[in-house]
């Protein structure tokens, strides 16, 4: 890849015919139109949150280098930026009065409310910019290597850039798109940052299935990299969706943290009664003796199997209790000559009469938390670890 510095080029220059999407969330032009602002392969803007970008405009009042900033040569006098996309957009969104910058006093000012001295001092800063040529791999291998600084590409942006392309780019408008009037919605079932590609990466690895074997979603990028529609991810994304939003009425935060894409797979077959899981998911809920309340969805959908309690994580017996329990049974069962074991004394003749230590004994609930059976010390027993693990599998 080559590459040549140009020190001479002005950021009202680079931000003449600044063009910036609302709806999109980005920089489209600059440089009378011989800038790209932000390609495919980039990143969202995430600089409008009041910190970073006024941070940029803050730099350059102050006379500070805002970094080196790269552009891509696309053909002759035709420019993508490579890296301080940005930093690019913040400041045209600046001189656009789309925010303001907040001086010492803390008086906010956008870029027509600033003094004039001020206003040229922006416009006159020069720029560092190498403008770099080269192959598509060359270009992307540099980009990811320019990126390790700053605010770094998650992995998903990472993919993204790798993979730029027709199908990329449309799955980015319904995906990364903040202003989806669906986001309300599909953000009930996943805890993710739209702008950082969130939901993008969850709806790739669900139609990719990426739980089954790494690199799935990596893999899907490729092959429909350069598809001209993306209704295979959308339809699968929406009937997950919809499956769940049917499944499940009752919306609650914990279904943020729940990979929906497998659990489409592996039950979406089996009928199910909303209002019968509904209840039942409240009980659930309403159970103090349930801590994993994310538990609840799979154990629900899996039929509510007493082999799958482990899912709910059911609230265990503390130590004090145990060991009041173990020292009750220990002194009836020594004055009836027997275990201290309750199934040893029924079913074992071995150990008919054997006293276990309290560390090879195990709590149990004499009725099980499946049937109803509380955590506490009126339904607790100690059982040796033989037969406890018998009686669990049972």
């Amino acid at each position: 890849m080559k590459t040549r510095l140009r020190t001479d080029l002005t950021i009202r220059q680079i931000c003449e015919g600044f063009q910036y999407s609302e709806s999109e969330e980005k920089g489209l032009f600059g440089w009378a139109g011989k800038l790209t602002i932000q390609p495919e392969y980039q990143r969202n803007y995430i600089y409008a949150n009041g910190k970073d970008d006024v941070a940029v405009i803050d730099s350059l009042l102050k006379g500070y280098p805002i970094g080196l900033i790269y552009f891509v040569e696309t053909e002759r006098d035709k420019y993508e930026i490579l890296d301080g996309q940005q930093r690019i957009t913040s400041i045209g969104r600046y001189i656009t009065n789309k925010f303001a910058w907040i001086d010492e006093n803390d008086i906010p000012y956008k870029f027509e409310s600033l003094p004039k001295d001020k206003q040229e001092k922006i416009y006159n800063t020069e720029l560092t910019i190498y403008i770099c040529s080269g192959d598509e791999s060359e270009i992307k291998e540099w980009f990811k290597t320019i990126n390790i600084a700053g605010k770094p590409l998650n992995n998903q942006e990472l993919l993204n850039s790798i993979y730029s392309g027709t199908f990329i780019t449309k799955a980015k408008e319904i995906f990364s798109n903040s202003q989806n009037s669906n986001l309300h919605k599909w953000l009930s079932y996943m805890k993710v940052e739209v702008k950082r590609q969130g939901l993008l990466e969850v709806a790739l690895s669900w139609v990719s299935k990426d739980w089954e074997k790494d690199g799935n979603l990596e893999k899907y990028m490729a092959n429909h990299r350069h598809d001209d529609n993306i209704n295979e991810l959308t339809s699968y994304f929406n009937d997950v969706i919809n499956w769940v939003s049917t499944i499940f009425i009752d919306v609650k935060d914990e279904m943020q943290y729940i990979n929906w894409g497998k659990m489409y797979e592996k039950y979406h077959k089996n009928p199910y009664n909303s209002n019968e899981i509904s209840k039942k998911l409240n009980e659930l809920y309403s159970d103090y003796f349930v801590t994993d309340k994310k538990g609840c969805y799979e154990y629900i959908l899996n039929g509510c199997r007493k082999e799958d309690t482990k899912l709910l994580n059911i609230r265990i017996f503390d130590e004090p209790t145990k060991k009041t329990v173990y020292e009750r049974q220990t002194q009836e069962a020594k004055l009836k000559a027997v275990s201290n074991c309750p199934m040893c004394v029924i079913e074992n003749l071995s150990n008919k009469v054997k006293i276990w230590d309290y560390k090879d004994m195990d709590a149990d609930h004499v009725t099980a938390w499946s049937k109803g059976g509380s955590t506490d010390i009126i339904n607790c027993q100690m059982l040796c670890r033989t037969h406890n693990r018998i009686k669990g599998n049972r």
